[in-house]
């Protein structure tokens, strides 16, 4: 074991690793006492004391929210089968409303544009907002119709969740949309967030976002209609494993995100969430030095990715220096890569990954908002979304921000 000062934007952060991690910057979860040198003196943070929040802490989500009808079973039924549920829960559900949900326990102040109808459900679909203290004041609510409801089977041998969904009816439409209710909801506001879904009414909302020169994170599941002119207004990207090289026909996920910041200029970075093996993240580099030697973007991650410990359980996260990477016929773009380890969780521990995404992308959020590094940054999203897959459904095992877990990001 070693012990190394590294400075990050004028902050050294002292950490012990092995030697195999000469760029890693890690933090203890569990630690009680963090000890950070600010150049000239150490001050020591207690992991009880839970500091200020961002002075600018309010977003905006638009997407989303559902009742989710979960159950657990020994084993996922085969055609004809009958089989019993070992546990259940009703849970508000849907993208946009839990990533606002986890972005609310964590302190921030989150809105929520989406439509529910004057059913039960789009009752409790607000009553369970409303007490993690979710602004609901503009989600619109439809006189007749349904709200958005879903089914979701989890089976307890092979730790992996099924979901059927049965979208809102009427669906939300540009016209729901006032300019008026829209510059209030902007008032304020840090960051403006997109589940990917509902695109043409999304576009709308981004626009005027844009216009009023509000940030935009975009999250993308898979390529749908409208997604790309929405992608053109972002300057933050997560997305899951699948979508990069889908959107971008590359050969690799590494090239693909090259080729996402080069299609898409406005972008500051771009994360692929890939489940139980982290994530990967390629930030731009807002200063590109023309005299950097070019890389083959896949030998330089397989480099990378030697770097990684597997036998960490905690998250990690391990940076490269500033690169130039080329993707042939595109062009080239300066950045630096970053991946990102998820926990390892117990298998006696690992209750349900329904919204483990979602707990991700509102982690993003807070950390956006409170302009924390990337090494600090990926490792937390994946603390928060470790914790929430301690519990049954999307919202259960959302850390609020007093956890003793996150104590160590926070600080």
């Amino acid at each position: 074991m070693t012990s190394i000062s590294k400075p990050f934007n004028g902050t050294i952060f002292h950490t012990h690793h092995s030697s195999s991690f000469p760029h890693q910057f890690r933090q203890h979860l569990h630690s009680h006492v963090v000890s950070i040198t600010l150049r000239h003196k150490s001050i020591k943070i207690s992991a009880h004391a839970v500091p200020p929040l961002p002075q600018n802490h309010t977003v905006v989500g638009f997407g989303m929210t559902t009742v989710d009808f979960l159950a657990t079973v020994d084993g996922y039924p085969k055609p004809d089968d009958k089989v019993r549920t070992t546990s259940s829960k009703v849970q508000g559900g849907g993208n946009a409303g839990n990533a606002l949900t986890c972005a609310a326990r964590l302190g921030l102040k989150p809105k929520l544009i989406s439509k529910v109808a004057d059913d039960a459900q789009g009752k409790s679909i607000l009553e369970e907002l409303e007490a993690d203290c979710v602004d609901t004041s503009f989600i619109v609510v439809s006189k007749g119709g349904s709200s958005t409801f879903s089914y979701v089977l989890v089976d307890t041998q092979t730790k992996t969740r099924t979901s059927i969904y049965t979208p809102g009816d009427p669906p939300l439409v540009p016209d729901d949309l006032s300019q008026s209710m829209l510059l209030s909801a902007f008032d304020g506001a840090r960051l403006v967030y997109f589940d990917g879904m509902s695109t043409e009414t999304a576009l709308f909302v981004g626009r005027e976002a844009a216009r009023n020169n509000i940030p935009i994170l975009v999250e993308a599941e898979s390529p749908r209609e409208g997604l790309d002119e929405l992608l053109t207004l972002a300057e933050f990207v997560v997305c899951s494993a699948r979508f990069p090289q889908a959107w971008t026909q590359s050969p690799s996920i590494p090239s693909a995100l090259v080729s996402m910041l080069l299609r898409l200029p406005n972008i500051k970075f771009v994360i692929v969430t890939l489940g139980e093996d982290g994530c990967l993240m390629l930030e731009r580099s807002a200063n590109e030095d023309v005299g950097l030697e070019e890389r083959n973007v896949e030998s330089f991650l397989e480099l990378l990715y030697k770097e990684k410990d597997e036998r960490l359980a905690i998250p990690t996260c391990i940076s490269s220096v500033v690169t130039k990477f080329r993707v042939n016929g595109l062009g080239t773009v300066c950045g630096r890569f970053f991946i990102g380890t998820a926990e390892k969780i117990p298998d006696s521990e690992l209750i349900d990954t329904t919204g483990a995404g979602d707990a991700f992308i509102g982690a993003i959020m807070y950390a956006i908002c409170s302009n924390m590094a990337p090494e600090i940054m990926l490792p937390f999203a994946a603390q928060v979304a470790a914790a929430k897959c301690r519990a049954l459904g999307a919202r259960t095992g959302l850390p609020h921000r007093t956890d003793p877990r996150l104590a160590s990001f926070l600080s």
